[in-house]
């Protein structure tokens, strides 16, 4: 009986033994096909701005789970999709955040791979660009500037600028780089153009030479074709038959000029107020049937796209009587920034020519208008430049006829200023400063100062002026404040004393009330209950100031390093359950616009400090723990590791193989 049972015992067991050996088997199995692969493997070299996919796959598992990070745990920047075995990270597009390494993790029941792919940014997108500070000119310097846009890794970018098969200049970008970048970065060399240049080109080579990194191109080059020019010169003019001409007569000028390329040529006449009016674009230039008005001076300017070259030449055409006259009269008064209008008027010529000019023969600084029998120079805004004797100058014909009007100028165009040199402080002298800003001629000038009825200052400026200029006089008396000047009146009176001149106003006065105000004073302050305390007791200490206005109060305490840390605005600082550290100074200042008073008190905080044993129980347990928790955990993997050479696991057999 016994043996039957033990016979119907064996097989059993030997089954499942047999059975755990297959399943310990095919776990193995599983374990081992379960693989994960990266595309692209290990490493991918993208340019910003492009699209970057990373694809992860699994085998040997389905449906496994996926998951992406960076080695940095930084933001993944990028969107994920998970298709059955397969999973991609795509970044759209492609930047500095990128540049990581990724890594997929698969899992796969309680089974997990991982795999990496470094992911490597460049920037390289365009060709060099070439600019020029301006045309190439025979004999005149030129700054040649190559721009490589928009590049990364700079200090990896090497330039060369040759012109022709020459190398002008190269240059390396080797400084550090303090943060990722796009960088614009530029090579520039001046030269000067001659005549060999003609035909050459400028070349602008640019390579990035990073060569731990497969990517292409990493030669950038770009060519501009050298056009050089030649200014205009040596223009000539021919007159056929004389400058010298009769109404009604007609005359040829012809006008040539050298360059490369040849220049054109234009002709044009000079107006009454300097300007050109363009008359033609041809070599020659006839004009017929000719009249009075068609007298005056006559450009040719040679030009091509580097320059150009002129030439004068000035006709004269009979006169006939006539007479001028011009207004507002022999003389004009002008406030400076107002507008002027001289007019000069001319009867018995059909066709007069005008024009305008100073006496000492100045620059007119106006604008000159001309209709028919009338002329007219503007001045606006009139200044110290227009202050002259105008001549108004006639032609009709060969005859000229002058007139002339005087322009004057004075400047008084605002109220005075009053100024002080700070608050107006009880006691505290202060200045008072009355300005007169702008004024022209100030050797005019009269300044009162008055207080109330009184006058406290008075100064005539009668210095000699050397230039002419609106000048900004001032007046300054000083005097000391008190209470009783509140509410008095300040008076600052400017007088211009120019008889000669018809103007108003001539007298301009500004006035300003006085407020006297008083520095804080009389700063106390109260302690309750005292200054000397025991740790955990309160304290009140009030401050009070005097003053006009009445002074803010700013409670402070003063540090180690003597500087104040403020406490409160408020008249009453209030500490309770004081501490040892509160001990100190304590300061109040009482402060306004007219000034600051401050008080300090000591404060004395008494008391015994405590001492605290900092051995904690705690550590000893988790010490204790520690010390048995690692070799428990050394021993789960020594076993792990022999039960995975056998492909099982037997408590006895181990101890046995210890013994």
């Amino acid at each position: 009986m016994f043996s039957s049972q033990r016979q119907l015992k064996m097989p059993r067991k030997m089954f499942v033994i047999f059975g755990a050996s297959n399943i310990l088997w095919m776990v193995f199995t599983v374990s081992q096909a379960f693989k994960i692969e990266t595309f692209p493997e290990n490493k991918i070299v993208a340019q910003i701005g492009d699209v970057v996919s990373l694809t992860c796959r699994t085998t040997g598992c389905e449906p496994p789970s996926f998951s992406w990070r960076t080695h940095l745990d930084s933001p993944l920047n990028g969107q994920v999709r998970n298709e059955g075995s397969n999973s991609t990270l795509t970044m759209d597009p492609v930047g500095f955040r990128n540049e990581y390494s990724y890594l997929c993790t698969a899992i796969c029941g309680s089974e997990k791979r991982e795999k990496g792919i470094q992911v490597e940014i460049y920037s390289f997108p365009k060709d060099p660009e070439i600019h020029l500070s301006g045309p190439l000119e025979v004999g005149k310097p030129v700054t040649v500037t190559c721009l490589v846009p928009d590049v990364y890794p700079f200090d990896r970018l090497e330039m060369n600028l040759l012109k022709g098969n020459h190398l002008l200049q190269n240059k390396d970008f080797v400084e550090p780089m303090e943060r990722k970048s796009l960088e614009t970065k530029s090579l520039e060399v001046t030269f000067t153009p001659t005549n060999e240049d003609i035909g050459k080109a400028l070349v602008c080579q640019a390579k990035l030479h990073i060569d731990e990194i497969d990517f292409k191109p990493k030669e950038r080059e770009t060519t501009k074709k050298l056009q050089v020019y030649i200014s205009p010169k040596n223009t000539v003019i021919s007159v056929n038959p004389s400058t010298r001409l009769q109404e009604g007569g007609s005359v040829t000028m012809t006008c040539s000029s050298e360059g490369l390329p040849a220049p054109q040529i234009f002709w044009s006449k000079k107006l009454d107020n300097g300007n050109l009016q363009l008359l033609s674009g041809n070599s020659t230039l006839t004009l017929i049937a000719m009249r009075t008005e068609d007298s005056g001076i006559y450009v040719c300017e040679g030009v091509n796209q580097v320059g150009k070259n002129g030439k004068e030449v000035e006709l004269i055409v009979q006169e006939k009587p006539f007479t001028v006259e011009i207004s507002p009269g022999p003389q004009i008064v002008a406030q400076i920034g107002d507008s002027v209008v001289l007019t000069c008027g001319v009867t018995g010529c059909e066709s007069p020519s005008f024009t305008w000019r100073t006496q000492v023969d100045s620059p007119l600084s106006g604008k000159v208008k001309t209709e028919g029998s009338k002329s007219t120079l503007t001045l606006s805004p009139v200044g110290f430049e227009n202050e002259h004797s105008y001549l108004c100058t006639v032609t009709c014909g060969r005859k000229k006829v002058e007139k002339g009007i005087k322009v004057d100028l004075y400047s008084f165009p605002r109220d005075p200023e009053i100024e002080m040199s700070g608050l107006p402080v009880n006691g505290h002298p202060v200045t008072v400063s009355c300005r007169v800003p702008n004024v022209y001629p100030s050797d005019r000038l009269e300044i009162e100062l008055l207080k109330g009825e009184s006058i406290i200052g008075n100064k005539n400026f009668l210095e000699n002026m050397d230039k002419k200029y609106l000048e900004t006089e001032s007046l300054d008396m000083t005097f000391i404040p008190t209470t009783e000047d509140t509410g008095t009146v300040l008076v600052c009176l400017a007088k211009l004393h120019i008889d000669e001149m018809e103007f108003e106003p001539k007298q301009r006065q500004s006035t300003q009330t006085l407020y006297v105000n008083v520095a804080p004073r009389d700063t106390t302050i109260l302690v309750s209950p005292s200054s000397i305390l025991e740790e955990g007791s309160s304290v009140n200490m009030t401050c009070s100031s005097n003053g006009l206005p009445a002074p803010k109060i700013l409670w402070s305490r003063q540090l180690n390093n003597g500087h104040l840390q403020p406490l409160s605005e408020n008249s009453t600082l209030t500490l309770t359950s004081t501490k040892m550290e509160d001990s100190g100074v304590y300061v109040c200042e009482g402060i306004n616009q007219a000034g600051i008073e401050r008080k300090e008190v000591e404060l004395i905080i008494q008391g015994r400090g405590n001492y605290q044993d900092y051995f904690s129980p705690e550590l000893l347990v988790l010490y204790c723990s520690s010390s048995l928790i690692i070799p428990a955990i050394g021993m789960i993997i020594y076993f792990a590791r022999r039960a995975n050479m056998k492909g099982s696991y037997s408590l006895v057999e181990a101890q046995k193989s210890k013994v």
